[in-house]
């Protein structure tokens, strides 16, 4: 395999990891935000759009992401018992109030 076939290899596998983007609830944990996750989809039975939320547990490294931050999420490979997502970027600050 030549040097350019296993980068390609490389790109390919990181493009088709999952990416969710949410807000940070929580930064109150050492190293790790709680990212909630919402998301609107239609009732199976009666066609409705309904609102579905879920908290994810998110590795942040240097403690630079805050509460109500909007940010984007990548899975990985399992950090804890609960976390196996990291935080890629941020998308946008948090309004001052």
């Amino acid at each position: 395999m030549t040097a350019a076939q296993s980068t390609a290899d490389a790109q390919s596998t990181a493009k088709n990891t999952r990416t969710l983007v949410g807000r940070v609830v929580s930064d109150k944990r050492a190293k790790t935000v709680t990212v909630l996750v919402e998301r609107r989809v239609t009732h199976e039975l009666y066609g409705k759009i309904v609102g579905r939320s879920r908290k994810y547990h998110a590795h942040d490294e240097k403690g630079e992401y805050h509460m109500g931050d909007l940010v984007e999420i990548a899975e990985g490979k399992p950090i804890s018992k609960t976390k196996s997502w990291v935080v890629t970027r941020l998308l946008q600050k948090a309004a001052l109030v």
